[in-house]
């Protein structure tokens, strides 16, 4: 009789540990978004919030989106507890969202040393197919594709890996694509303010191909024509022809 009481105390204990560490979390996430309301930040699907997250709030993240993806398994009546291929699911998905295909809303901007144009380059310059790498906003599900990118410089150089990592950057997070190419964009002309700035973004959408109409042949094509590229049709046409496949 006192083992069984014994072994109750203990469960009652353990679960009671649970649910005040649970709580903890919940509180710690809570505390999160309650920063970043009183800072009047944005934590929309597609903004960093790198700046104003404090050491341990990425793993305090981690462990909550863990936790309710294996409510999700749950909720669609999924044993994970006794089927090999699902246990651990939870966690592998948390990890993929919060450190690899969403990192962009929570790690800073990737350094990026730029260069004074010295030698006063005046020719357009382009770059790509860099390959994109995202996800859709309305379903999660992923958005792959390529982009090319053209410069008229002005007074900045930046090497040109750096416009690969600046797309993984800005990428990596939920998106429209339409919203995307203009972010990406605007943190290009913010770095080398250039003379003139060309995007053309082709990408394939999972939400079309995996779910719904399942057209597998469709691309979106999004483009922007900032400065010279915009102004002069000589120019937009010397880029077209750099990037023609």
């Amino acid at each position: 009789m006192g083992g069984s009481r014994d072994r109750t105390a203990d469960q009652s204990s353990a679960e009671t540990g649970q649910s005040v560490r649970q709580e903890v979390l919940i509180s710690s996430t809570q505390a999160i978004r309650k920063r970043l309301l009183e800072a009047g930040v944005s934590f929309a699907p597609n903004a960093n919030i790198a700046k104003h997250l404090l050491p341990g709030d990425i793993e305090v993240i981690q462990t909550e989106v863990e936790r309710h993806m294996q409510a999700v398994l749950d909720a669609l009546v999924i044993d994970s507890n006794h089927d090999h291929n699902t246990q651990g699911t939870a966690k592998r998905i948390a990890k993929m969202y919060v450190r690899e295909v969403f990192a962009g809303r929570f790690e800073a901007a990737p350094e990026v040393t730029e260069f004074q144009n010295d030698s006063g380059l005046d020719a357009v310059y382009s770059l790509g197919p860099i390959a994109v790498r995202s996800a859709c906003a309305h379903h999660l599900v992923p958005v792959t594709g390529r982009m090319w990118v053209g410069v008229l410089p002005g007074d900045k150089l930046i090497g040109i890996s750096k416009f690969v990592r600046l797309a993984n950057w800005i990428l990596s997070r939920p998106h429209l694509q339409e919203e995307a190419t203009v972010m990406l964009a605007d943190e290009l002309e913010g770095r080398l303010k250039p003379k003139g700035l060309a995007l053309v973004l082709k990408a394939h959408h999972q939400c079309m191909v995996w779910r719904g109409v399942r057209e597998t042949g469709t691309i979106m094509t999004t483009s922007i024509m900032r400065g010279a590229f915009r102004d002069s049709k000589s120019m937009r046409s010397e880029f077209m022809a750099q990037i023609k496949d």
